[in-house]
């Protein structure tokens, strides 16, 4: 306990170079120890420090290509940077880019908005026309977007809302698009296969032979494991 109350004397400055240097998961019980300490996470002080130590050659950019806005502030960088490493590394042919993680926070923002969230149609061209201005060829666009969608879909929290989401998206007809805006098969088959594993208590007996229904009219054969109400 004296530990702590030296440790509590010491100025921000310094707490904040102790901080950044402990691992981030740790950060959340760190900044729960007391309120001053919750206020340093959450200065800007903090997140361009973070920014600085942990990724030194990430320099902001004055501009931004693309529909999706530029990032405003030292913690969204530092988290978009962190989820292109950590969430997004699975394919060694993609970078640890600033912009991808950032696509990742759009698109997984765009899908928890409280109203409506727009189409997914229309959020996919959304990512597909960033990375084509970003410099990707269509390729690469159509596969580091695949890549978003998953990573987006595996992280979204277990509760009914999500529920209503994926149901949501399962039951979105298909629209024609030319290559790279078709959405991968992979990405519509991620969704389904969230509905009748992670979600299958939360069908209702109409609800769950429509999204049946949807499953088959894109997949055959579907899965035995989806079957079974």
């Amino acid at each position: 306990m004296n530990e702590l109350s030296d440790i509590g004397k010491l100025p921000d400055h310094v707490l904040i170079e102790i901080f950044i240097r402990t691992g981030v998961s740790e950060w959340r019980h760190i900044s729960c120890v007391d309120n001053h300490w919750s206020s340093i996470f959450h200065s800007q002080c903090f997140w361009q420090a973070a920014l600085s130590f942990t990724y030194p050659f990430a320099h902001p950019s004055n501009t931004w290509p693309g529909p999706i806005p530029l990032p405003d502030s030292p913690k969204r960088r530092f988290m978009a940077l962190y989820i292109s490493q950590h969430i997004l590394a699975s394919d060694p042919q993609i970078q640890v880019e600033e912009v991808v993680g950032h696509t990742y926070l759009f698109l997984k923002e765009q899908l928890q908005l409280s109203i409506m969230p727009p189409h997914s149609g229309i959020l996919h061209g959304t990512i597909i026309d960033q990375f084509i201005a970003c410099g990707k060829s269509r390729d690469i666009a159509h596969e580091v977007a695949s890549l978003v969608w998953l990573a987006v879909l595996d992280n979204l929290e277990e509760n009914h809302y999500t529920f209503y989401l994926l149901k949501r998206l399962a039951q979105e007809g298909d629209i024609f698009l030319p290559y790279p805006y078709s959405r991968a098969v992979k990405v519509q088959w991620r969704v389904f296969e969230k509905l009748f594993t992670d979600f299958r208590d939360c069908f209702n007996h109409v609800d769950y032979y429509d999204i049946l229904a949807c499953a088959k009219s894109r997949f055959q054969p579907i899965p035995s494991a989806w079957l079974g109400y």
